[in-house]
């Protein structure tokens, strides 16, 4: 079995594409359990995110794999395949593992350095537990994923690298101002109650912001969370989503973050909280701010090969993976991004005069009118603005340093996967060993039935380390060699060697993966 990773993010397709793809948490479960169901498949987790949707799963065929796996993120996502197919990318094997631990870091996030992707990949792995769709291998790579980026914001400067998503669009708000004074005493109202809202309001109320107004579609979360602001001495209240246009016209700053599929702000909405009149413009045959250029390096992707209307999902799917290994060298070589045309923040005025309500959009799909940056009162920094805003970010020197811990650990966690492979082998061997013995000791009972216990004892102690001693330099150093590239083969040469039961070392499998699956349910969200 191999690990593949497939999926789409901010830094291979348009904000447009990525607003549609949105997966859901019901729909990330029923994505598991489909792919858990597919043949290829005997493992799965999903990472998604609101600029990242990937698929890991354990696969026997790597072309089948790819296929199945790009059909299904697809069907669930709701992109079509062949819409979607110029987007994806595909890690595989040592690949995968270097793509997931440079996410954990903060690496590929749209703030590099970001810590907040930690808490998204506990949350992958945790569902992946619930739902037992993740195995060995996928435990494995996801609680090391997570070490990793402990690892790599506990000793290196990467946190100096970057910001969490609020922070940095705070920062991008204020328009290079210090957020605190910035924010300070304005009125704030967060719309939304999950993670990266509440992440929002806590910073507001750190920046010293007058209110902060909570409007959410379950009051009771809303209610939790301003309980929690006022707990901290910031002047907070609750309010029902019917409320907010009115709340808008009071308010100085803004920030949405929910999980709606439409929007929630409209430029109209926002212009009637302003006093001004908004004329909607005429389509012009561009998407406004969309993100032009290619997937990974800014150059038009290869056309999707057409696919008839009446085409089966294999027959899509098998074009798909054509078209995805056109692509290739996605897997191995993940370049720099090209540089994004430089783009005015949404709204933002060109005589420095500060807008009299700013808006920051952190939902995707979006949950303010991107329209809004064309009414003069408003200032609108959404999602799209962000990725442009950080594209010319400079890389400190520890983001070097965080790539040396990824290399180092992704060799590690190579040769750990290897060396587990040959294991259950190895305790065949010595099973068959111990069996061995017990029988050779059995049959000295029958032959010299006077022995006293003390002299029996003393002779099988001494037939067991014999054979301990015959076997340890074997085994120990069948592990090194199985730690080493291309050293798969060694559990195989063992068996042969020694004629092992090829159903001893299976059964030797499935226990070590009971007691996975036990200890799982015991530690399940403790990553």
């Amino acid at each position: 079995m191999s690990l593949l990773v497939v999926g789409v993010s901010h830094r291979s397709a348009p904000v447009s594409v990525l607003e549609r793809a949105a997966l859901s948490a019901d729909a990330q479960a029923k994505l598991l359990q489909d792919t858990l169901a597919a043949e290829p498949a005997a493992e799965a987790a999903a990472l998604a995110t609101c600029n990242r949707i990937e698929l890991y799963a354990d696969v026997d065929k790597f072309h089948a794999g790819v296929a199945e796996l790009s059909t299904l993120l697809a069907q669930h996502c709701g992109v079509g395949l062949e819409e979607l197919t110029p987007y994806l990318y595909v890690h595989y094997e040592d690949r995968a593992v270097h793509h997931l631990f440079s996410v954990a870091c903060g690496l590929d996030s749209m703030v590099v350095g970001e810590g907040q992707i930690l808490g998204q990949i506990k949350d992958a792995l945790a569902l992946g537990q619930e739902l037992h769709t993740a195995g060995r291998l996928l435990n494995d790579l996801f609680q090391q994923a997570l070490r990793v980026g402990k690892r790599a914001h506990s000793e290196t400067g990467i946190d100096r690298a970057g910001q969490s998503v609020v922070t940095f669009g705070l920062e991008q708000l204020a328009g290079g101002a210090d957020v605190a004074g910035w924010a300070r005493g304005k009125r704030a109202l967060v719309i939304g109650a999950g993670s990266m809202s509440s992440l929002a309001a806590a910073t507001l109320a750190r920046a010293g912001a007058g209110e902060i107004i909570v409007a959410n579609r379950t009051q009771a979360r809303a209610e939790r969370l301003a309980e929690i602001l006022g707990g901290a001495g910031v002047a907070a209240a609750a309010v029902p989503m019917d409320a907010v246009d009115g709340e808008l016209a009071r308010a100085d700053l803004v920030v949405s973050c929910t999980g709606a599929t439409g929007l929630v702000l409209t430029a109209e909405s926002v212009a009637r909280a302003l006093g001004e009149e908004f004329t909607p413009a005429e389509p012009a045959g561009a998407i406004p701010g969309a993100v032009h250029g290619g997937p990974i390096h800014g150059a038009a992707p290869d056309p999707v090969p057409d696919v008839p209307a009446d085409a089966t999902a294999a027959t899509a799917a098998a074009r798909a993976v054509d078209a995805l290994e056109q692509h290739g060298a996605w897997a191995g070589t993940a370049g720099p991004t090209a540089p994004r045309p430089v783009r005015r923040i949404a709204g933002a005025p060109a005589d420095g005069v500060p807008p009299r309500l700013a808006l920051l959009d952190l939902a995707m799909p979006r949950d303010i009118d991107a329209a809004v940056h064309r009414i003069s009162g408003a200032r609108l920094v959404d999602i799209e603005s962000l990725a442009d805003a950080s594209a010319d970010a400079p890389m400190a020197a520890d983001v070097d340093a965080v790539r040396t811990i990824v290399s180092d650990e992704v060799a590690a966690f190579g040769a750990a996967q290897r060396a587990a492979h040959i294991t259950p082998t190895v305790v065949a061997l010595r099973t068959m060993a111990a069996g061995v013995v017990a029988g050779e000791i059995a049959r000295l009972d029958g032959r010299l039935p006077d022995l006293d216990d003390k002299e029996r004892a003393e002779i099988s102690q001494t037939v067991r380390r014999v054979v301990d001693k015959l076997l340890h330099a074997p085994t120990v150093r069948v592990k090194q060699l199985a730690s080493e590239p291309g050293g798969a083969g060694y559990a195989d040469a063992l068996r042969e060697l020694f004629d092992l039961d090829p159903l001893t070392v299976a059964a030797v499998s499935r226990a070590d993966l009971t007691d996975l699956s036990n200890t799982d349910v015991k530690n399940r969200g403790r990553a």
